[in-house]
């Protein structure tokens, strides 16, 4: 294991840019590099590159023995030991979501059968997760983001957003007051907290504040998460721990040509012919791969401004290659806008197009434009949108396959008339799904009336009573109300609504 070392070549330069840390080691092939990620080191780790393979060993603690493991029927390890173990801290909030997690650095043995090799597990100390209804359907964002941005709504789902929001804030403080002593004594801290109301939620400041913005041992997760869980809290802990394996094909690293210039690695003859022979996977390679993985996280979850900010502040084109671009996922939809085309994200094809510059006429692995690939109309329309108030002159609209352009007024239109045309078809077919049943029983109500549910929905159907849809009642039911009773009887419609969703809300907790 003294072989061990720092790879110089894969590090240099790569302290803020790059979240793993290449070694090499003469135990494993030659030209195979271990990847560790730099975040689970502390600050001063960091600071002496040198003794990095001396704190690696140290952190391989053994796991725990079976006698230790088994003392009881419920094979659980007592709460004595784990109180002494080196530990992390996670937690993820977002979307009304929060999870929060306290992982042993000692791993266990387990058996999962009772004849079976024992496997190594996660040993968690403590868990908690919370979900409140906090987000605004089918829009997004926090209700006390939009009460900023727009002035403070008034309605019962509005009012139900703004308490829960307060409650979960209220959880979340309590539950980091518990754990305060578990918290204090982690090794480091993990958390994903996105927009000023989360982080406000954990970073207040407020009495008795537990997690503070300026501690050194609090670290973001270096690679993209999804909802905050208690598996994808154990799953990003796998993740930080777990060693990269990167194997190198030296014959093609000689094509590579290094990105620095002479002045930079002109020190000596040796230094040459490192860089001739460094790796395959390169600054800029792993620059592009974590980039993609960003990028692609946003699209999927059609997040427009997030997508466009990262695309500014890093620099990048709003026509950036996804790497590596002989993967099939990439090789089909190789740009954010083929990946949103592909994804039929109306949204995200119109921002891109309009707010984020990006080329129609770009095409993919398979010689398709994001016209060429968009599954649904309704995308296929935002790009003839989009040429009409970009104009012809910018881009190659010819080549990019998109038909003439069309006003927005004129699309809206559209979709209002195949809307229309949807609903007449929907009414035909009820109507002609009437008349069949009372073609099939034409005398429903002569002889003995059938008892039960199912009975009395067939006899519903056949004489076309009870098939009005709860806005054809609505309707019904405000026949003759002025317009101010009108308004009086739908306030009272959503408070009945609201209360009940409150209690039911009550009721889970």
């Amino acid at each position: 294991m003294n072989s061990e070392s720092v790879h110089p070549d894969l590090n240099k330069k790569r302290t803020a840019k790059s979240p793993l840390i290449w070694f090499n080691t003469s135990i494993l092939p030659e030209n195979t590099y271990l990847g560790i990620y730099r975040a689970i080191f502390t600050n001063d780790n960091q600071e002496y590159g040198s003794l990095l393979v001396d704190v690696i060993k140290k952190k391989q603690l053994t796991p725990r023995s079976n006698a230790k493991i088994y003392p009881n029927p419920n094979n659980e390890i007592s709460s004595e030991d784990l109180n002494h173990d080196p530990h992390f801290f996670l937690c993820m909030i977002g979307g009304g979501h929060f999870a929060a997690t306290v992982v042993s650095l000692v791993p266990k043995y387990t058996q999962a059968k009772e004849i079976g090799p024992m496997v190594k597990e996660v040993t968690v100390i403590a868990h908690k997760t919370f979900h409140r209804y906090t987000t605004r359907r089918k829009q997004g964002g926090a209700q006390s983001a939009n009460d900023s941005a727009k002035g403070a709504a008034h309605s019962a789902g509005a009012g139900l957003r703004r308490y829960n929001e307060q409650a979960l804030r209220n959880e979340v403080r309590v539950l980091l007051q518990d754990w305060k002593e578990m918290i204090n004594s982690s090794e480091l801290i993990f958390i994903r907290a996105t927009g000023s109301s989360n982080r406000n939620t954990l970073f207040g400041p407020y009495d008795g504040q537990i997690l503070r913005q300026e501690d050194p041992r609090i670290r973001g997760f270096p690679f993209s998460t999804r909802r905050a869980t208690q598996t994808e809290l154990l799953r990003s802990f796998v993740e930080l721990t777990r060693t990269k394996i990167v194997k190198i094909d030296p014959l093609a690293t000689k094509a590579v040509k290094p990105k620095t210039s002479e002045e930079n690695c002109s020190s000596t003859s040796m230094k040459g012919k490192k860089s001739a022979t460094a790796p395959l996977l390169t600054e800029e390679e792993e620059i592009n791969l974590l980039h993609t993985s960003q990028i692609q996280a946003l699209i999927r979850r059609q997040r427009l401004p997030a997508l466009l900010t990262y695309l500014k502040s890093n620099l990048l084109s709003p026509d950036f290659r996804f790497y590596p671009p002989d993967i099939p996922q990439n090789f089909h939809a190789s740009s954010p806008l083929l990946l949103a085309s592909s994804l039929n994200s109306t949204l995200l094809v119109d921002g891109l197009l309009l707010k984020g510059g990006s080329d129609p006429s770009i095409k993919n692995g398979e010689g398709k434009t994001a016209f060429e690939i968009a599954g649904e109309r309704s995308t296929r329309q935002a790009f003839r949108v989009a040429r009409f108030e970009i104009g012809e002159e910018k881009w190659n609209w010819e080549q990019s396959g998109v038909p003439s352009g069309i006003s927005r007024n004129e699309a809206e239109a559209r979709d209002q008339t195949e809307k229309q045309e949807e609903e007449k078809k929907e009414e035909q077919r009820r109507k002609a799904e009437t008349e069949r049943l009372r073609k099939k029983d034409p005398s429903p109500n002569t002889g003995t009336p059938p008892i039960g549910k199912s009975a009395a929905r067939v006899r519903m159907a056949v004489t076309g009573q009870g098939l009005k849809s709860a806005q054809e009642k609505r309707e019904e039911e405000a026949k003759g109300l002025t317009p101010e009773m009108q308004m009086r009887l739908e306030r009272e419609r959503r408070a009945r609504a609201a209360e009940a969703r409150m209690k039911k809300v009550a009721d889970k907790n």
